[in-house]
């Protein structure tokens, strides 16, 4: 279902992944995040070269089950489980639709990634989810994953990120901007999701993800992909 969430003037409140957005998010996504199909083929990339037999994957922020999917179709191993976990109902209705039939070893699950145990993990993906999570929080959750996970596991992470050096940023910015107009955004559109989802996705620059890897223990981490603003990092343990 093609995104007109934001097509006509009405009053905003902070961006919420309810009902509305879960039945559009598919197409929001792709018309709003320069290289997401690539986002998605690298973490099939890295399942292949991280994944452990007899070991978890989870899928932390599953919204619509891309993700899973991605990691279930490049499953080369024996014994793996697929954990899909969102706490919005109506993203895991869609995330159990999009995975019924085509990935067999997946459970989805309704639950806060904050408070949920991870353990016996050698893949766990954060797939444009950590920005929504409260910066303060961020470092713990980090640290969490890190325990839960097998040694040589990966820990994949996918964020908007923002860059201290301010002409690097506006030109970043005005060509996001230039690929959502060329995706059918109009600016109304583009300025009122803007208005609706600022205070709620909270954006780092690159160092500090890698601080975050670092702090928590991670042998290895390295930014693995990148297009304009949003950049995909491995961590491995």
């Amino acid at each position: 279902m093609r995104d007109q969430i934001f097509s006509q003037e009405n009053d905003l409140v902070n961006f919420t992944f309810d009902a509305k957005v879960a039945n559009v998010f598919d197409d929001m996504v792709r018309r709003s995040v320069p290289g997401y199909q690539s986002m998605i083929e690298m973490i099939g990339l890295c399942v292949k070269s991280h994944g452990q037999d007899n070991t978890n994957y989870y899928d932390l922020g599953a919204s619509t089950g891309a993700t899973s999917m991605a990691l279930g179709i490049n499953d080369t191993h024996n014994n793996t489980k697929i954990i899909a976990v969102d706490n919005s109902l109506s993203m895991m209705e869609k995330c159990e639709k999009t995975l019924n039939n085509k990935v067999n070893n997946a459970q989805v699950i309704c639950a806060d990634i904050e408070i949920l145990d991870i353990k016996n993990a050698s893949i766990v993906v954060l797939n444009l989810t950590l920005q929504f999570i409260a910066p303060e929080n961020r470092q713990a959750l980090i640290n969490k994953i890190y325990q839960g996970l097998n040694k040589g596991g990966a820990l994949i992470v996918s964020e908007k990120i923002h860059f201290n050096d301010q002409q690097k940023q506006q030109q970043m910015t005005e060509l996001h901007l230039d690929f959502k107009r060329a995706n059918g955004y109009s600016e109304l559109e583009i300025a009122a999701k803007r208005q609706s989802i600022e205070n709620v996705l909270i954006t780092d620059d690159k160092n500090t993800h890698f601080k975050r890897f670092e702090q928590a223990g991670f042998n290895t981490s390295t930014c693995h992909f990148q297009c304009l603003n949003f950049a995909s990092f491995l961590a491995v343990k």
